[in-house]
Protein backbone atom coordinates (compact mmCIF):
# COMPACT_ATOMS: atom_id res chain seq x y z
CA UNK A 1 0.00 0.00 0.00
CA UNK A 2 1.49 3.49 -0.87
CA UNK A 3 2.03 5.79 2.20
CA UNK A 4 0.78 9.39 1.73
CA UNK A 5 3.69 11.23 3.16
CA UNK A 6 3.36 13.01 6.84
CA UNK A 7 3.94 16.83 5.79
CA UNK A 8 5.65 18.76 8.80
CA UNK A 9 7.20 21.51 7.06
CA UNK A 10 5.91 24.07 4.11
CA UNK A 11 5.72 22.06 0.71
CA UNK A 12 7.96 18.78 1.83
CA UNK A 13 6.74 16.23 -0.35
CA UNK A 14 4.43 18.17 -2.12
CA UNK A 15 4.50 16.20 -5.45
CA UNK A 16 3.61 13.32 -3.85
CA UNK A 17 0.38 14.72 -2.45
CA UNK A 18 -0.55 16.25 -5.97
CA UNK A 19 -0.29 13.03 -7.48
CA UNK A 20 -2.75 11.33 -5.08
CA UNK A 21 -5.09 13.87 -4.06
CA UNK A 22 -5.01 16.92 -6.40
CA UNK A 23 -5.91 15.43 -9.47
CA UNK A 24 -8.27 13.46 -8.91
CA UNK A 25 -11.73 14.42 -10.49
CA UNK A 26 -15.45 12.83 -9.64
CA UNK A 27 -16.91 10.46 -10.46
CA UNK A 28 -20.23 11.95 -11.88
CA UNK A 29 -21.28 7.90 -12.44
CA UNK A 30 -21.58 7.27 -8.88
CA UNK A 31 -22.88 9.56 -5.41
CA UNK A 32 -19.48 10.77 -3.27
CA UNK A 33 -18.98 9.64 0.14
CA UNK A 34 -18.92 11.97 2.56
CA UNK A 35 -16.63 12.17 5.95
CA UNK A 36 -16.67 14.71 8.61
CA UNK A 37 -14.72 15.27 11.26
CA UNK A 38 -15.87 17.13 14.20
CA UNK A 39 -12.87 17.99 16.76
CA UNK A 40 -14.21 19.52 20.20
CA UNK A 41 -12.80 22.57 21.73
CA UNK A 42 -10.12 23.04 19.36
CA UNK A 43 -8.65 26.22 18.98
CA UNK A 44 -8.19 28.00 15.28
CA UNK A 45 -4.49 27.59 16.65
CA UNK A 46 -4.38 24.48 18.04
CA UNK A 47 -2.87 23.04 15.07
CA UNK A 48 0.46 22.45 13.99
CA UNK A 49 -0.73 23.37 10.23
CA UNK A 50 -0.66 27.17 9.67
CA UNK A 51 -4.96 28.26 9.75
CA UNK A 52 -3.00 30.94 7.36
CA UNK A 53 -0.70 30.51 5.70
CA UNK A 54 0.37 34.46 5.17
CA UNK A 55 0.45 34.85 9.42
CA UNK A 56 3.30 32.49 11.26
CA UNK A 57 0.78 32.71 14.30
CA UNK A 58 -2.03 30.87 13.09
CA UNK A 59 -0.22 27.49 14.62
CA UNK A 60 0.31 26.12 17.90
CA UNK A 61 3.82 26.81 18.63
CA UNK A 62 3.57 23.55 20.95
CA UNK A 63 1.02 20.76 19.56
CA UNK A 64 2.34 18.43 17.09
CA UNK A 65 -0.49 17.05 14.53
CA UNK A 66 1.03 15.76 11.42
CA UNK A 67 -2.01 13.85 10.24
CA UNK A 68 -4.09 17.03 10.37
CA UNK A 69 -1.39 18.98 8.65
CA UNK A 70 -1.72 15.90 5.83
CA UNK A 71 -4.92 16.53 5.71
CA UNK A 72 -4.44 20.31 5.52
CA UNK A 73 -2.21 19.03 2.73
CA UNK A 74 -4.36 17.26 0.76
CA UNK A 75 -7.27 19.75 0.02
CA UNK A 76 -8.36 23.05 0.91
CA UNK A 77 -8.09 25.37 4.48
CA UNK A 78 -10.35 27.65 4.70
CA UNK A 79 -8.55 31.20 6.88
CA UNK A 80 -12.02 32.49 7.59
CA UNK A 81 -14.07 29.12 9.03
CA UNK A 82 -16.26 29.43 11.55
CA UNK A 83 -18.46 27.35 14.24
CA UNK A 84 -21.01 28.56 17.13
CA UNK A 85 -19.94 29.55 19.78
CA UNK A 86 -20.51 26.05 22.12
CA UNK A 87 -20.88 22.53 21.15
CA UNK A 88 -24.37 21.75 21.63
CA UNK A 89 -25.96 24.48 19.45
CA UNK A 90 -22.79 24.02 17.06
CA UNK A 91 -24.14 20.38 16.79
CA UNK A 92 -27.33 21.64 15.40
CA UNK A 93 -26.18 23.77 12.94
CA UNK A 94 -23.75 21.02 11.30
CA UNK A 95 -27.14 18.68 11.02
CA UNK A 96 -29.79 21.01 9.76
CA UNK A 97 -27.60 24.16 8.80
CA UNK A 98 -29.96 26.56 10.66
CA UNK A 99 -28.54 29.19 12.26
CA UNK A 100 -28.84 29.33 16.18
CA UNK A 101 -30.90 31.60 16.94
CA UNK A 102 -33.88 28.72 15.72
CA UNK A 103 -32.45 26.19 17.82
CA UNK A 104 -34.04 25.35 21.83
CA UNK A 105 -31.16 26.54 23.19
CA UNK A 106 -31.89 30.48 22.12
CA UNK A 107 -35.83 30.06 20.76
CA UNK A 108 -39.17 28.05 22.09
CA UNK A 109 -37.47 25.69 24.66
CA UNK A 110 -41.07 23.42 25.05
CA UNK A 111 -41.81 23.77 21.44
CA UNK A 112 -38.52 22.72 19.79
CA UNK A 113 -38.19 19.33 20.89
CA UNK A 114 -41.67 18.10 19.23
CA UNK A 115 -40.78 20.32 15.90
CA UNK A 116 -36.94 19.12 16.03
CA UNK A 117 -37.64 15.22 14.85
CA UNK A 118 -39.48 16.39 11.48
CA UNK A 119 -36.77 18.95 10.43
CA UNK A 120 -34.54 18.02 7.28
CA UNK A 121 -31.33 17.25 8.31
CA UNK A 122 -28.02 15.48 6.56
CA UNK A 123 -29.15 12.03 6.79
CA UNK A 124 -32.52 12.47 5.35
CA UNK A 125 -31.35 14.80 2.62
CA UNK A 126 -28.97 12.72 1.45
CA UNK A 127 -31.46 9.00 1.39
CA UNK A 128 -33.68 11.82 -0.48
CA UNK A 129 -30.79 12.18 -2.48
CA UNK A 130 -29.58 8.18 -3.51
CA UNK A 131 -31.67 5.95 -1.05
CA UNK A 132 -28.71 3.67 -0.92
CA UNK A 133 -26.55 5.90 1.16
CA UNK A 134 -25.63 4.57 4.65
CA UNK A 135 -25.41 6.63 7.44
CA UNK A 136 -23.41 7.04 10.75
CA UNK A 137 -22.49 8.94 13.28
CA UNK A 138 -19.50 8.09 15.73
CA UNK A 139 -18.83 9.76 19.40
CA UNK A 140 -20.26 12.82 20.69
CA UNK A 141 -23.78 13.57 20.20
CA UNK A 142 -24.88 15.99 22.69
CA UNK A 143 -28.69 17.17 21.30
CA UNK A 144 -29.12 17.98 25.19
CA UNK A 145 -32.66 19.61 26.39
CA UNK A 146 -34.58 17.47 23.85
CA UNK A 147 -32.82 13.89 24.16
CA UNK A 148 -33.43 13.12 20.48
CA UNK A 149 -31.53 10.12 19.55
CA UNK A 150 -29.40 9.88 15.86
CA UNK A 151 -31.29 7.12 15.09
CA UNK A 152 -34.48 9.11 15.95
CA UNK A 153 -32.70 11.79 13.21
CA UNK A 154 -32.28 9.47 10.22
CA UNK A 155 -29.02 7.68 11.24
CA UNK A 156 -28.43 4.13 10.35
CA UNK A 157 -25.79 3.41 12.93
CA UNK A 158 -24.55 5.48 16.03
CA UNK A 159 -22.86 5.20 19.60
CA UNK A 160 -26.33 6.73 21.02
CA UNK A 161 -27.10 9.64 23.23
CA UNK A 162 -23.49 10.41 23.57
CA UNK A 163 -22.48 13.57 26.12
CA UNK A 164 -19.37 14.64 27.19
CA UNK A 165 -19.65 12.51 30.00
CA UNK A 166 -19.46 9.58 27.49
CA UNK A 167 -15.86 10.69 26.70
CA UNK A 168 -14.43 11.71 30.01
CA UNK A 169 -15.46 14.84 31.31
CA UNK A 170 -14.00 17.28 33.95
CA UNK A 171 -16.88 15.95 35.99
CA UNK A 172 -17.15 12.67 35.43
CA UNK A 173 -13.24 11.49 35.14
CA UNK A 174 -9.87 12.94 37.68
CA UNK A 175 -7.72 14.04 34.81
CA UNK A 176 -5.06 14.50 34.10
CA UNK A 177 -4.83 10.48 33.59
CA UNK A 178 -2.96 8.08 31.13
CA UNK A 179 -5.34 5.96 29.36
CA UNK A 180 -5.01 3.37 26.52
CA UNK A 181 -8.24 4.99 25.18
CA UNK A 182 -8.01 8.14 26.30
CA UNK A 183 -11.49 10.50 25.30
CA UNK A 184 -12.33 7.05 23.25
CA UNK A 185 -10.29 8.24 20.80
CA UNK A 186 -9.29 4.73 19.39
CA UNK A 187 -12.96 3.05 19.92
CA UNK A 188 -14.64 6.09 18.31
CA UNK A 189 -11.88 5.32 15.26
CA UNK A 190 -12.07 1.77 14.83
CA UNK A 191 -15.98 1.73 14.59
CA UNK A 192 -15.84 4.70 11.98
CA UNK A 193 -13.51 2.20 10.28
CA UNK A 194 -15.45 -0.64 10.60
CA UNK A 195 -18.35 1.14 8.86
CA UNK A 196 -16.53 2.55 6.25
CA UNK A 197 -15.11 -1.02 5.46
CA UNK A 198 -18.93 -2.48 5.40
CA UNK A 199 -20.00 -0.02 3.26
CA UNK A 200 -17.32 -0.81 0.37
CA UNK A 201 -18.47 -4.45 1.26
CA UNK A 202 -21.66 -4.04 -0.01
CA UNK A 203 -21.54 -1.41 -2.61
CA UNK A 204 -22.38 1.62 -0.72
CA UNK A 205 -22.21 5.15 -0.72
CA UNK A 206 -22.04 6.70 2.96
CA UNK A 207 -22.04 9.64 5.20
CA UNK A 208 -19.97 9.29 8.55
CA UNK A 209 -19.26 11.66 10.91
CA UNK A 210 -16.41 11.07 13.44
CA UNK A 211 -17.34 13.28 16.69
CA UNK A 212 -14.75 13.15 18.88
CA UNK A 213 -14.61 14.06 22.39
CA UNK A 214 -11.41 15.25 22.33
CA UNK A 215 -10.20 17.97 23.12
CA UNK A 216 -12.76 18.74 25.68
CA UNK A 217 -11.72 18.71 29.00
CA UNK A 218 -10.79 16.94 30.98
CA UNK A 219 -7.78 15.78 29.84
CA UNK A 220 -6.75 12.22 29.28
CA UNK A 221 -3.71 10.92 27.30
CA UNK A 222 -1.45 8.04 26.16
CA UNK A 223 1.09 7.78 28.87
CA UNK A 224 3.91 7.66 26.08
CA UNK A 225 2.64 10.28 24.34
CA UNK A 226 2.85 12.48 27.52
CA UNK A 227 6.48 11.52 28.23
CA UNK A 228 7.16 12.65 24.58
CA UNK A 229 6.10 16.11 25.42
CA UNK A 230 8.00 16.62 28.67
CA UNK A 231 11.16 16.65 27.01
CA UNK A 232 9.87 19.22 24.52
CA UNK A 233 9.99 23.03 25.16
CA UNK A 234 6.57 24.86 25.89
CA UNK A 235 5.87 27.12 23.88
CA UNK A 236 4.42 30.60 24.30
CA UNK A 237 0.30 30.58 24.07
CA UNK A 238 0.46 26.56 24.64
CA UNK A 239 2.52 24.81 26.76
CA UNK A 240 0.94 22.21 28.87
CA UNK A 241 2.22 18.92 28.22
CA UNK A 242 -0.85 16.88 29.24
CA UNK A 243 -3.43 18.78 26.73
CA UNK A 244 -0.31 18.56 24.08
CA UNK A 245 -0.72 15.14 24.91
CA UNK A 246 -4.40 14.70 24.25
CA UNK A 247 -4.22 16.68 20.60
CA UNK A 248 -1.64 14.37 19.52
CA UNK A 249 -3.59 11.22 20.75
CA UNK A 250 -6.29 12.83 18.60
CA UNK A 251 -4.33 13.76 15.57
CA UNK A 252 -3.30 9.86 15.58
CA UNK A 253 -7.04 8.65 15.52
CA UNK A 254 -7.20 10.90 12.66
CA UNK A 255 -4.33 9.22 10.76
CA UNK A 256 -5.60 5.92 10.93
CA UNK A 257 -9.06 7.07 9.74
CA UNK A 258 -7.32 8.72 6.96
CA UNK A 259 -5.06 6.02 6.30
CA UNK A 260 -8.08 3.72 5.86
CA UNK A 261 -9.43 6.16 3.18
CA UNK A 262 -6.27 5.14 1.21
CA UNK A 263 -6.54 1.74 1.81
CA UNK A 264 -10.21 0.89 0.82
CA UNK A 265 -9.71 3.00 -2.75
CA UNK A 266 -11.99 5.81 -1.49
CA UNK A 267 -9.58 8.72 -2.26
CA UNK A 268 -11.38 9.13 -5.92
CA UNK A 269 -15.11 9.49 -4.36
CA UNK A 270 -14.41 10.82 -1.07
CA UNK A 271 -14.92 14.11 0.79
CA UNK A 272 -13.40 14.80 4.01
CA UNK A 273 -14.23 17.81 6.13
CA UNK A 274 -12.71 18.63 9.57
CA UNK A 275 -13.81 21.57 11.65
CA UNK A 276 -14.14 21.95 15.26
CA UNK A 277 -17.31 23.20 17.35
CA UNK A 278 -16.18 26.36 19.03
CA UNK A 279 -13.05 27.73 19.35
CA UNK A 280 -10.72 27.24 21.83
CA UNK A 281 -10.92 27.45 25.74
CA UNK A 282 -9.04 30.62 26.80
CA UNK A 283 -7.34 29.41 29.39
CA UNK A 284 -4.46 26.71 28.82
CA UNK A 285 -5.39 24.05 31.71
CA UNK A 286 -3.43 22.88 34.72
CA UNK A 287 -0.26 25.01 34.44
CA UNK A 288 -1.99 28.68 33.98
CA UNK A 289 -1.90 31.38 31.45
CA UNK A 290 1.87 32.64 30.30
CA UNK A 291 2.09 36.37 28.67
CA UNK A 292 0.29 35.44 25.15
CA UNK A 293 -2.99 34.36 25.21
CA UNK A 294 -4.15 30.52 24.23
CA UNK A 295 -5.92 31.58 21.13
CA UNK A 296 -3.64 34.31 20.12
CA UNK A 297 -3.97 36.39 17.61
CA UNK A 298 -7.86 35.61 17.98
CA UNK A 299 -9.69 37.51 20.76
CA UNK A 300 -11.19 35.44 23.52
CA UNK A 301 -12.59 31.89 23.28
CA UNK A 302 -15.35 29.43 23.82
CA UNK A 303 -18.50 30.70 24.74
CA UNK A 304 -17.47 33.99 22.73
CA UNK A 305 -18.64 35.63 19.82
CA UNK A 306 -15.59 37.52 19.69
CA UNK A 307 -12.72 35.66 16.98
CA UNK A 308 -11.54 33.57 19.09
CA UNK A 309 -14.87 31.51 20.30
CA UNK A 310 -16.08 31.01 17.17
CA UNK A 311 -13.36 30.90 14.35
CA UNK A 312 -12.05 27.06 13.96
CA UNK A 313 -9.79 24.85 11.69
CA UNK A 314 -11.59 24.21 8.39
CA UNK A 315 -10.22 22.15 5.72
CA UNK A 316 -12.15 20.53 3.12
CA UNK A 317 -10.44 17.52 1.05
CA UNK A 318 -11.77 15.43 -2.20
CA UNK A 319 -12.04 14.95 -5.70
CA UNK A 320 -11.81 18.52 -7.43
CA UNK A 321 -10.47 20.01 -4.95
CA UNK A 322 -6.90 21.20 -5.92
CA UNK A 323 -4.59 20.03 -3.12
CA UNK A 324 -2.56 22.70 -0.91
CA UNK A 325 -5.12 25.05 -1.64
CA UNK A 326 -6.50 28.12 0.55
CA UNK A 327 -9.62 30.18 0.58
CA UNK A 328 -10.41 33.14 2.06
CA UNK A 329 -14.29 33.05 1.16
CA UNK A 330 -16.10 33.11 5.14
CA UNK A 331 -17.67 29.42 5.60
CA UNK A 332 -19.36 27.98 8.70
CA UNK A 333 -20.39 24.45 10.12
CA UNK A 334 -23.98 25.78 8.41
CA UNK A 335 -23.16 25.59 5.01
CA UNK A 336 -22.13 22.06 4.87
CA UNK A 337 -25.42 20.52 4.80
CA UNK A 338 -25.88 22.49 1.19
CA UNK A 339 -23.09 21.75 0.24
CA UNK A 340 -23.67 17.78 0.48
CA UNK A 341 -26.99 18.42 -1.23
CA UNK A 342 -25.25 20.38 -4.08
CA UNK A 343 -22.47 17.74 -4.87
CA UNK A 344 -25.28 15.36 -4.55
CA UNK A 345 -27.89 16.63 -7.04
CA UNK A 346 -30.38 16.98 -4.38
CA UNK A 347 -33.56 17.88 -6.46
CA UNK A 348 -35.68 19.30 -3.74
CA UNK A 349 -35.70 23.34 -2.80
CA UNK A 350 -34.14 23.44 0.73
CA UNK A 351 -36.25 24.87 3.21
CA UNK A 352 -35.97 28.82 3.71
CA UNK A 353 -35.52 28.10 7.69
CA UNK A 354 -31.39 26.68 6.33
CA UNK A 355 -29.40 29.71 6.92
CA UNK A 356 -26.23 28.31 5.18
CA UNK A 357 -25.33 27.94 1.46
CA UNK A 358 -23.17 25.55 -0.75
CA UNK A 359 -19.38 26.17 -1.04
CA UNK A 360 -19.04 23.79 -4.01
CA UNK A 361 -18.36 26.34 -6.44
CA UNK A 362 -15.85 27.55 -3.97
CA UNK A 363 -13.70 24.19 -3.48
CA UNK A 364 -13.74 23.33 -7.47
CA UNK A 365 -12.48 27.19 -8.08
CA UNK A 366 -9.43 27.39 -6.38
CA UNK A 367 -11.09 29.02 -2.94
CA UNK A 368 -12.76 31.97 -5.22
CA UNK A 369 -16.17 33.50 -5.29
CA UNK A 370 -19.19 33.78 -3.35
CA UNK A 371 -21.39 31.39 -0.64
CA UNK A 372 -24.94 32.35 -2.20
CA UNK A 373 -27.25 32.23 0.95
CA UNK A 374 -30.58 33.64 2.14
CA UNK A 375 -29.30 36.30 3.69
CA UNK A 376 -25.76 38.05 2.10
CA UNK A 377 -23.75 37.95 5.85
CA UNK A 378 -23.27 35.20 8.70
CA UNK A 379 -24.76 35.81 11.98
CA UNK A 380 -24.09 34.23 15.48
CA UNK A 381 -26.33 34.30 17.97
CA UNK A 382 -25.94 32.73 22.06
CA UNK A 383 -28.76 33.92 24.18
CA UNK A 384 -25.96 33.52 27.13
CA UNK A 385 -24.03 36.81 25.95
CA UNK A 386 -23.55 37.83 22.81
CA UNK A 387 -24.40 38.53 19.00
CA UNK A 388 -22.34 38.86 16.07
CA UNK A 389 -22.88 39.32 12.20
CA UNK A 390 -20.27 39.47 9.51
CA UNK A 391 -20.34 40.80 5.95
CA UNK A 392 -17.19 41.00 4.53
CA UNK A 393 -15.00 42.17 6.34
CA UNK A 394 -16.88 43.78 8.79
CA UNK A 395 -17.82 42.41 12.00
CA UNK A 396 -20.40 43.74 14.43
CA UNK A 397 -20.96 42.31 18.01
CA UNK A 398 -23.75 43.26 20.62
CA UNK A 399 -22.92 41.93 24.22
CA UNK A 400 -26.33 41.27 25.42
CA UNK A 401 -26.41 42.50 29.10
CA UNK A 402 -29.31 42.96 31.78
CA UNK A 403 -29.90 47.16 31.80
CA UNK A 404 -27.60 47.98 28.69
CA UNK A 405 -25.97 46.43 25.77
CA UNK A 406 -22.80 47.31 24.13
CA UNK A 407 -21.99 47.17 20.91
CA UNK A 408 -18.89 47.05 18.88
CA UNK A 409 -17.60 47.09 15.54
CA UNK A 410 -14.28 45.51 13.82
CA UNK A 411 -12.45 45.47 10.11
CA UNK A 412 -11.74 41.68 10.67
CA UNK A 413 -9.39 42.20 7.68
CA UNK A 414 -7.26 44.92 9.31
CA UNK A 415 -7.83 43.60 12.67
CA UNK A 416 -8.38 40.22 12.95
CA UNK A 417 -7.49 40.50 16.90
CA UNK A 418 -10.67 42.92 17.23
CA UNK A 419 -8.65 45.16 19.00
CA UNK A 420 -9.53 48.36 18.00
CA UNK A 421 -13.31 49.38 17.78
CA UNK A 422 -14.81 51.36 15.09
CA UNK A 423 -18.32 52.18 16.21
CA UNK A 424 -17.65 55.12 17.33
CA UNK A 425 -15.60 56.08 13.96
CA UNK A 426 -18.04 54.33 11.75
CA UNK A 427 -21.08 54.87 12.96
CA UNK A 428 -23.66 54.85 9.75
CA UNK A 429 -21.77 51.45 9.27
CA UNK A 430 -22.32 50.17 12.94
CA UNK A 431 -26.10 51.16 12.87
CA UNK A 432 -26.61 49.19 9.38
CA UNK A 433 -24.81 46.18 10.96
CA UNK A 434 -27.11 46.05 13.97
CA UNK A 435 -30.09 46.56 12.33
CA UNK A 436 -29.53 43.30 10.15
CA UNK A 437 -28.38 41.49 13.31
CA UNK A 438 -31.10 42.82 15.95
CA UNK A 439 -33.63 42.68 12.93
CA UNK A 440 -32.94 38.76 12.29
CA UNK A 441 -33.27 37.73 16.03
CA UNK A 442 -36.38 39.53 16.90
CA UNK A 443 -37.28 38.17 13.31
CA UNK A 444 -37.38 34.86 14.89
CA UNK A 445 -38.86 35.94 18.47
CA UNK A 446 -35.42 34.74 19.70
CA UNK A 447 -34.66 34.50 23.32
CA UNK A 448 -31.50 37.14 23.37
CA UNK A 449 -30.16 37.16 26.94
CA UNK A 450 -30.53 34.31 29.62
CA UNK A 451 -27.98 34.52 32.67
CA UNK A 452 -26.16 30.82 32.92
CA UNK A 453 -23.35 31.50 34.40
CA UNK A 454 -21.78 27.89 34.03
CA UNK A 455 -22.74 27.75 30.46
CA UNK A 456 -19.00 27.87 29.01
CA UNK A 457 -18.36 25.02 32.12
CA UNK A 458 -21.17 23.08 31.12
CA UNK A 459 -19.99 22.68 27.52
Amino acid sequence: MKKIPFITNGLIGMSSLLSAYGQNTVDKNSSPNFIVIFTDDQSWVGTSFLSDPDDPRTKSDYYKTPNMERLAQMGMRFTDGYSAPLSNPSRRCLLTGQNPARHVMQKDPEIWPKIYRDQLDIPRMLKTANPKYKTAHFGKWDMRFDMVTPEEMGYDVSDGYTNNATGGSRTSIKWPVALDDPKLIFSVTDRAVKFMEDQVKNGNPFYLQVSHYAVHLGITYRQSTLDKYKNISPGQKHHTPEFAAMTEDLDTGIGILLDKVEELGLLKNTYIIFLADNGGTKIEPLTGPYTVPRNFPLRDGKGSCYEGGIRVPFVVAGPGVKANSVSRVPVSEMDILPTLADITGYKEVLPQVVDGGSIKNVIFNNGKGEVKRNLPYIIWHHSNGQSAIREGSFKLIISWMEKENKIELFNLSKDISESNDLSKEMPEKAKELNDKLVGFINGLNAIKYIFRPDAREQE
